[in-house]
C-alpha cells in the first residue's frame, strides 16, 4: 500500500516574517543592521520576533558589515548583517570585500526597490545598476528572494553555501514589496548539511611518507587551519617542525609553544628546507618573495582546489578540510617512521636570531608587551593599519585561535574599531582591545554612539600623531619629501569620547597605559585611551622586502 506524502504545514507570513523565522531556524540570534524604507517590513518582523533575535544597529552601513565580520571572526559562528539597497549596500561593500578576503561566514541581507520598478531606469530611491551582480562579485553565492514562499528555501541554501567547501560570504536580496507581501509559507525546511568530501587516502599516504623522510620540514598555517589547532600541534611535535603563521593564522599554535614562530622568521630556514607543508595556507610570502628550487617538495592542504597551484605547483595536493586531513596524516606517519627528537639547538638559534632581528622595533614592542600582559589568554586583539598594528603581525603573542583579528591581505583601513565591536558582541565574556591610528579611527568614530547605546565594552587604544603616518613616512623617505595630503586636523578625542558617553583618558607613559588598561577592565561602556606619539616609528617594511634565496 502506497503511503501518502506527509502533509505540508504552512503558515500565513509576510516576506519579512518568512526571512526572520528562517534566520532563527538556522540559529541566528543577532543581526547587525540599519532600517530604512525598503526594509520596513523586515524590521516589522524583527519586532515580531524580538524575543528570539536582536538587532544591533550601528550609525553607518559599513559598521553593520564590519560588526558582522568581527562577530564571526571572534566566535566562528555564522554572522548576518542587513542594509538598504543602493548606497546602503555600497557603503557596506568594503566590509563585504574584507569578509571575502578572510574566508568569513557572513550573510549580507540587502533590500531592493519594488520588483515592478527594477531595470526600468526610473530613478527610484536607492536604485543602482545590477545590485545583485555587484553582490555576486563580492560573495561566493548570492540570490534573489522573489516571493515569501521562497524565503525558507533560499535562506537554507545561503547557510549551506556558507559551510560548503571554502567558507566565504553569501548574499540575499529581497525587494520591499516581497518583504511586505503575505502568503502561505512552508517553514519546515530541513537544515542542509554540506557535502562530505572524500579524503584522498593515496595522497595522504604519499604526504606522510614525504614528511617522515624529510630532513628539514617546515609547516605554514593560515585561517584554513583554524579549526585544526590541536591536530596541527600534534603534527608539529611528531615532526619537530617549526610552525609559521602570519596575521590570520596566529594562535593556531600558541606563541608559547617552542615550535611556534611568525612567518618572516622562516627566512633563514627556507633555503635549507626540503619539505614544506601549507595547511589552509597558500604560503604567499615564502613562495612569492623567497623563491623555490627544484629540490623543495611542497605539500598543499586546502579545501579550495584552486588554492593549490595559484602561486606554485605543489608536489602533493590534498583537497579537503584541515582537521580530517591532518588527523589522517597523523595516523599514516607511523607507517613510515618514528617521531623525531627535538632539535633544541636549531630552535634556540632560530628563536635567538629572530629576537635579534626585531629588537629594533621600539616602542611598538613595549606597547604590545604591556597590552599582552594586561589581557587574559583568551582576550581578543584587533589590529589596524597603524604602526603598532603592523608590528603586531610579527610581535604579538597569540595563545588561542580567534584571538588575533586582522584584515589579512585586504588591508582595509578603518576596519578595526567596528570589527572589535562585533567581536565583543560575540564574546562578551572576554576583553576586546582595538588598536588604531587617528586616521583609521575617524573612519568609524561614530560607532562610539553604537557602543554606548548597546553597552559594548571595547577598549580602543588610539595612537595619535595627527597624520596618515605610514604614508607620510613613505613620502619623506621614498619620494624625496614630496609631502602631500597626509596632515590631519583632529578633534580632542578624549572630550569627544566623553560627549558620546564613553570612558576616555589620555596617557603619556608606559605606566600610564598599564593603569588605564586596568581601569578599563570589566567596563560595560567603551573606553578610548589616547596615546600621543610622534612619527618616528621604526618600520616593519624590511620584512616585506627580503631578497629571494632560491
Amino acid at each position: 500500500m502506497n503511503q501518502s506524502p506527509p502533509a505540508i504545514e504552512t503558515e500565513s507570513l509576510t516576506g519579512g516574517q518568512a526571512v526572520v523565522k528562517s534566520l532563527i531556524a538556522h540559529g541566528v540570534d543577532t543581526v547587525f543592521g540599519l532600517p530604512g524604507v525598503q526594509n520596513d517590513w523586515l524590521y516589522n518582523a524583527f519586532y515580531d520576533y524580538k524575543e528570539s533575535i536582536r538587532v544591533i544597529h550601528p550609525r553607518h552601513e559599513q559598521g553593520a558589515g564590519y560588526m558582522a565580520l568581527g562577530y564571526h571572526l571572534a566566535s566562528g559562528r555564522d554572522a548576518v548583517y542587513n542594509i538598504v539597497p543602493g548606497p546602503g549596500f555600497l557603503n557596506s561593500s568594503a566590509a563585504l570585500a574584507t569578509a571575502y578576503g578572510l574566508n568569513a561566514r557572513v550573510l549580507c541581507l540587502v533590500g531592493q526597490t519594488p520588483r515592478s520598478t527594477q531595470g526600468k531606469g526610473w530613478g527610484v530611491l536607492h536604485e543602482i545598476p545590477d545590485q545583485i551582480g555587484i553582490m555576486r562579485s563580492l560573495t561566493k553565492w548570492a540570490e534573489i528572494v522573489k516571493s515569501p514562499s521562497e524565503a525558507p528555501d533560499l535562506v537554507a541554501e545561503a547557510f549551506l553555501q556558507l559551510h560548503e567547501g571554502r567558507p566565504r560570504p553569501v548574499g540575499l536580496e529581497v525587494a520591499m514589496d516581497v518583504l511586505k507581501k503575505e502568503e502561505d509559507v512552508d517553514t519546515n525546511v530541513t537544515l542542509r548539511k554540506p557535502t562530505h568530501i572524500t579524503l584522498d587516502e593515496d595522497a595522504v599516504n604519499q604526504a606522510a611518507k614525504l614528511l617522515a623522510g624529510a630532513r628539514r620540514p617546515l609547516i605554514f598555517v593560515s585561517s584554513g587551519a583554524i579549526e585544526a589547532s590541536n591536530e596541527v600541534v600534534q603534527l608539529a611535535e611528531w615532526l619537530q617542525a617549526p610552525v609559521f603563521s602570519y596575521r590570520t593564522g596566529k594562535g593556531i599554535v600558541s606563541s608559547r609553544h617552542p615550535l611556534s614562530f611568525p612567518v618572516p622568521a622562516a627566512y633563514d630556514l627556507w633555503k635549507e628546507a626540503d619539505v614544506v607543508i601549507g595547511i589552509g595556507s597558500r604560503m604567499r610570502m615564502p613562495l612569492l618573495k623567497w623563491g623555490r628550487d627544484e629540490e623543495l617538495k611542497i605539500i598543499s592542504i586546502n579545501v579550495d582546489a584552486n588554492d593549490h597551484n595559484c602561486i606554485a605547483e605543489p608536489t602533493i595536493s590534498i583537497t579537503n578540510h584541515a582537521r580530517p586531513t591532518v588527523l589522517a596524516l597523523l595516523n599514516a606517519l607511523p607507517k613510515h617512521g618514528t617521531p623525531r627528537k627535538p632539535d633544541t639547538e636549531m630552535l634556540e638559534t632560530l628563536r635567538t636570531g629572530w629576537n635579534e632581528k626585531v629588537a629594533y622595533l621600539e616602542p611598538q614592542a613595549t606597547y604590545l608587551r604591556i597590552i599582552r600582559e594586561e589581557m587574559p589568554d583568551d582576550g581578543i586583539f584587533v589590529d589596524e593599519l597603524t604602526q603598532v598594528g603592523f608590528a603586531s603581525r610579527i610581535l604579538w603573542e597569540s595563545y588561542q585561535p580567534r584571538t588575533y583579528l586582522s584584515t589579512g591581505y585586504m588591508g582595509t583601513l578603518g576596519w578595526g574599531f567596528p570589527t572589535a565591536l562585533g567581536a565583543k558582541v560575540a564574546r562578551p565574556d572576554v576583553p576586546v582591545i582595538s588598536v588604531a591610528g587617528d586616521g583609521g579611527l575617524m573612519f568609524a568614530i561614530q560607532e562610539l554612539a553604537t557602543a554606548v547605546q548597546h553597552k559594548i565594552g571595547v577598549t580602543v587604544l588610539l595612537f595619535n600623531n595627527n597624520l596618515f603616518g605610514n604614508v607620510r613616512s613613505m613620502q619623506e623617505n621614498l619620494y624625496d619629501n614630496r609631502v602631500i595630503a597626509t596632515d590631519l586636523h583632529n578633534p580632542d578625542f578624549v572630550k569627544m569620547a566623553h560627549s558620546f558617553g564613553a570612558n576616555a583618558a589620555r596617557v603619556t607613559s608606559f605606566d600610564g597605559l598599564r593603569s588605564a588598561l586596568r581601569e578599563a577592565r570589566g567596563e560595560s561602556l567603551p573606553t578610548l585611551i589616547e596615546i600621543p606619539v610622534g612619527n618616528d616609528w621604526p618600520s616593519t617594511n624590511r620584512f616585506k622586502s627580503l631578497p629571494k634565496i632560491r
